[in-house]
Order: C-alpha cells, then structure tokens, then sequence
C-alpha cells in the first residue's frame, strides 16, 4: 500500500494584471483627479485665514476666521507664482493675505497705497497724494470702496512722510496703528506676494458663525 503524502498547499493565485489596470481606471484615476481638484480650489479659489493679533482691530479680532479670495489677483498655479489667467490689481482699502517680506510668514493687512501713490502718515492719520483720507477727527478712513476705522488706543506708531510706493508694489498697514507690524517696519510688498482678498469673517470668538463682510 502507497503511504499518503501530504501535498503543499497551492499558492494563492494573484490577481490578473488585467484586473488591477481595470480597477486603477476605475477607482484610481477618479480619485487623483478629485485630490488634484481639492487642492487646485484650495491654493488656487479660495481658502480661510485664521487671525492670530489684533493688529487689524477693528475689523478684525484675534481669532476671527476669514474668507480669502484666492481668484482677486489672478488664478495661479497651486504653490507657485504662475499666473493662469490675470485678475484686478490690489486696491486702496483691501484687506489681503500676504507673504511678509521679512520671513515669509503669512500676515493680514490693508491695502493703504498703491504703485505711484505719495504717502504721509501722522499720528496714525494717513495723507495720499496730499489728501487726507479721515474727513474729521474719529471719522473712518475713506479708501472710496471701503472705509475702515482706526484703533489709536495704543498711539499711532511710527510716522511716515513723503513715501512714494513704486511701482508693482503696495503699502500695507494695521488698522490698529500703534499695535502693527506692518510695512513701516518691513516695507513695500510686492503685489505678487499677495495670496488672496479677505472678503469677510465667518466666525468669531464668542460669537460663533456669522457674516461680517470686510
């Protein structure tokens, strides 16, 4: 009698190459096409800011999160500095995301003057062009668009007198004069550093969701 012999358990069969191709198409494709569109709309069409001074009191507040435009100035290539396609040129008035020239960190500021603009700052109350922008004492700066109220609790800060921005370039301050490190300590930033508009806040501490347009 022929003893039994215990036979070697069959590899298990792997996949055919035809079948993972298939399920590449299917399932792979699709979904490196929706992180390539998340990221696309989040470097690209907008994004939110989180504020961590109060360097723009009173528009804005520590811990206040903002909506940014990422279209305002053109749609780039995400994580670069490529333009797509061309938007509108930084304005007096608007609140931007930028990269500060210093370090490259992100800071959130107003668009004061622009290329050509002559600039003068007294006591926290800015001239351009030899206009004063405040109609009265305690009345808000008038940006034409936009309007913003300062905060000189803390005293104007550093004066300015006779700047003249130049071209391609914007200045870009604090609403909280004598709080701000803003461009009267690291300069001009050029208006390719700048991400994005901050259209308003939609969130606030202590106040929860809500719509405060910038």
């Amino acid at each position: 009698m022929t003893p039994a012999t215990e036979s070697a358990p069959s590899p298990r069969e792997a996949p055919p190459p035809g079948r993972a191709r298939r399920w590449l198409r299917r399932e792979g494709v699709p979904l490196v096409v929706m992180l390539a569109l998340l990221v696309v709309a989040r470097s690209s069409l907008a994004n939110h800011y989180h504020v961590p001074s109060g360097s723009m009191e009173p528009a804005l507040m520590p811990g206040d999160r903002v909506v940014v435009d990422m279209r305002a100035y053109g749609v780039r290539v995400p994580m670069t500095s490529w333009t797509l396609w061309p938007g509108d040129a930084p304005a007096r008035g608007d609140v931007v995301v930028f990269r500060s020239p210093d370090d490259g960190t992100r800071l959130i500021k107003r668009v004061v003057a622009v290329g050509g603009d002559r600039v003068d700052l007294v006591d926290g109350h800015l001239s351009i062009n030899g206009r004063p922008l405040a109609r009265g004492p305690g009345l808000p700066e008038d940006f034409g668009t936009r309007q913003a109220r300062l905060e000189l609790d803390a005293g104007g800060g550093p004066d300015l007198h006779d700047v003249v921005v130049p071209a391609g370039q914007v200045l870009v301050l604090g609403d909280h004069r004598g709080a701000s490190l803003d461009g009267r300590y690291f300069g001009f930033v050029d208006s390719d550093a700048i991400y994005g508009q901050a259209r308003g806040v939609f969130w606030r501490r202590g106040d929860g969701p809500g719509w405060r347009r910038l």
